[in-house]
């Protein structure tokens, strides 16, 4: 029984733990992505048209939305260089992702009075050894131009821009590490892209209405576009998490199985000692269905007891970890202190039925053995 218990409440508790960490990473990318991204079906740009303009203009429920030239650059900054992401946006983007409140430090901007700025993740300044507060070096970004087949390749191949470093953010270490923010027409010329764009970003003015949105763009846009909400976005960090929970719970499983095992020798045992007193039931007239009822309830009610005691246990602690915080995260960088915790319904229904079921079904063999003990041996 006490197996039984230890094993569920540590399927709770992990259960629980993976629940608060799919929360954690959607909490985060919500508070700095947009709610809707739109992509090319085919290719990694498309270009911006008039008409894409006016058609996401005349959806109501859109706050704003920003193009994005988003793309791998060289970035040079005194004798450190390091390739990066840099994602050209507009200051609409500024204002409406909350760019700011992630900030190290510097400033959030990206031009001002025809100055070109580049607002940098953690990680990327950290390779480059950025002075932030130097005015004596900006950095120099570096694309390759589109070459014509055949052409050489040669110092004329690349294209070269000068930026001034304005501020450093922290999100998430994807982010960090890989991430710079320049202003939509340094990106456009950097890059050579012209009208063409890689994405949209879509603000809407209330969150709730997501779906309705999404499906409206869907419509509007055609099988040219593909439209992302938040966790399309992230499906890969989501999907992730989610097969690790899955794996999880098949490995706590197995060791709470291995645990029945104690119940499914104990009822062994049982079975083997009182043949005597089986025997004697047989001859007031028991039949093999009762002797292997009374065998299976004995493992039931271990089982219940075991499991109900085990959830409650798990329930504890997570609602402890969840208001107390007690357990931490041990790495100065975490985006939270402490594990996340979030309960669901959902994950007891499961982890009870299923190790309801692991122990129940141990319990059949030794209701077998019970029920087939030889009357005459034992009352001879």
């Amino acid at each position: 029984m006490i197996g039984v218990a230890v094993g569920t409440t540590a399927l709770v508790v992990v259960l629980s733990v993976f629940n608060g960490l799919q929360d954690l990473v959607r909490s985060v990318y919500s508070s700095f992505d947009a709610e809707i991204k739109i992509e090319a079906t085919i290719g990694k740009s498309f270009e911006m048209t008039s008409g894409i303009r006016e058609s996401l203009e005349g959806v109501t429920e859109i706050k704003a939305f920003t193009e994005v030239i988003e793309d791998n650059a060289l970035i040079m900054y005194r004798d450190q260089q390091v390739v990066a992401r840099i994602k050209g946006v507009n200051n609409t983007y500024l204002e409406l992702n909350r760019l700011d409140t992630f900030l190290l430090r510097g400033q959030a901007r990206l031009a001002e009075e025809e100055v070109n700025y580049a607002i940098l993740g953690s990680g990327v300044a950290y390779e480059l050894s950025l002075m932030l507060d130097s005015d004596h070096y900006s950095m120099q970004m570096v694309y390759p131009k589109k070459l014509r087949p055949g052409a050489p390749v040669s110092r004329n191949s690349v294209k070269r821009k000068s930026i001034v470093p304005a501020g450093i953010f922290s999100i998430e270490q994807e982010y960090n590490e890989n991430y710079v923010f320049v202003p939509l027409g340094f990106a456009e010329e950097l890059m050579d892209y012209g009208d063409k764009r890689t994405a949209i970003e879509v603000f809407l003015n209330d969150r709730n209405e997501l779906a309705t949105v999404k499906e409206k763009l869907a419509d509007l846009l055609g099988d040219d576009f593909v439209v992302l909400d938040s966790d399309e976005q992230h499906s890969g960090l989501l999907k992730a998490i989610k097969i690790e929970k899955l794996f999880v719970f098949i490995t706590l499983s197995f060791i709470t199985a291995i645990a029945a095992f104690n119940v499914f020798f104990t009822l062994s045992m049982l079975a083997i000692e009182k043949k005597k007193d089986i025997s004697v039931l047989y001859a007031m007239g028991a039949t093999n269905k009762l002797i292997r009822q009374i065998f299976l309830k004995e493992g039931a009610m271990i089982a219940f007891i075991g499991c109900i005691v085990g959830l409650v246990l798990g329930l504890g602690l997570a609602l402890i970890q969840q208001e107390y915080e007690l357990v931490g995260m041990g790495m100065q960088s975490a985006i939270v202190m402490a594990y996340p915790v979030k309960i669901q319904a959902s994950d007891f229904l499961l982890v009870g039925t299923s190790i309801s079921l692991i122990t129940i079904l141990t319990s059949y063999r030794p209701a077998l053995i019970a029920s087939r003990v030889n009357i005459t041996e034992h009352l001879g």
